[in-house]
């Protein structure tokens, strides 16, 4: 067996990232925060022409938590002939990235974020869903609503772009996140890299637990071909870019362990 010495073993692309975002004593200095550099907090499309008003979120399903947290997995097979309500979907997205409160500008969400800057942005490819034509939408927090940004099912080609995973063109709707980089950039630097995948995986609890409270099964999706992703969703995959994809859908038996 070839050995391999320590320095070659941890001399890749992510070890480097890691060194290089630490934060060290005595090398924190030397820039200031650009206060009017702070991007909005959720992004519009000025041209969009089809907004959907989401109806009110509604937290039925099992209250109890500690269940919730006992029965969570990662659910694959699904019911591929029914839809999801818009009023599940509706609950779904409150359940990441719903407003919670507000200060000021600031709008707090379910879901912490890195100096409340919530850099990430969630998108939708909507296969199946009462009252929504298929394609691609954009989630406004803010105003709690979807914007219509691509007509057509993009399901199969959204799955050849996870590296041919079936799920993905059988689900009725797959979450899409993206990061705006500048959104935390301006504040953190080469960190942000860390928050912003910090963020989407409590942005993706939030939603397992959220469809395992209704009933509905998720899958959350790390492997895809990133520019394939970016381009479906219409993101130039620099200044913003897609970093993680989760699965919702009718699970079509219980599984149990």
């Amino acid at each position: 067996m070839k050995s391999i010495d320590k320095d070659e073993k941890y001399s890749g692309i992510g070890q480097r990232f890691q060194e290089e975002t630490k934060y060290v004593p005595g090398r924190m200095g030397g820039y200031t925060l650009d206060w009017p550099e702070i991007a909005e907090q959720y992004k519009h499309y000025e041209q969009c022409i089809t907004r959907i008003k989401l109806p009110r979120p509604e937290p039925t399903g099992n209250p109890d938590i500690w269940n919730v947290l006992q029965k969570r997995r990662s659910r694959r097979n699904y019911k591929t002939d029914r839809a999801l309500t818009l009023q599940q979907l509706s609950s779904l997205l409150w359940s990441t990235q719903g407003v919670t409160a507000r200060w000021g500008s600031v709008l707090f969400r379910t879901a912490p974020s890195a100096g409340g800057l919530y850099p990430v942005e969630t998108y939708l490819s909507v296969r199946l869903v009462d009252g929504l034509e298929p394609g691609i939408y954009h989630f406004r927090p803010g105003v709690f609503d979807l914007e219509f940004i691509g007509k057509g099912d993009k399901s199969k080609d959204l799955a050849f772009a996870a590296l041919e995973q079936d799920i993905v063109a059988l689900s009725q709707v797959t979450f899409i996140w993206s990061a705006i980089i500048a959104r935390d950039k301006w504040k953190y630097r080469e960190r942000t890299y860390r928050y912003i995948y910090l963020d989407a995986g409590h942005i993706c609890q939030n939603l397992y637990l959220a469809a395992e409270s209704l009933g509905l099964g998720v899958c959350a999706i790390g492997a895809f071909y990133d520019d394939l992703v970016n381009k479906i969703v219409g993101v130039d995959g620099t200044g913003e870019t897609v970093i993680y994809m989760a699965t919702v859908g009718l699970p079509s038996e219980i599984e149990e362990f």
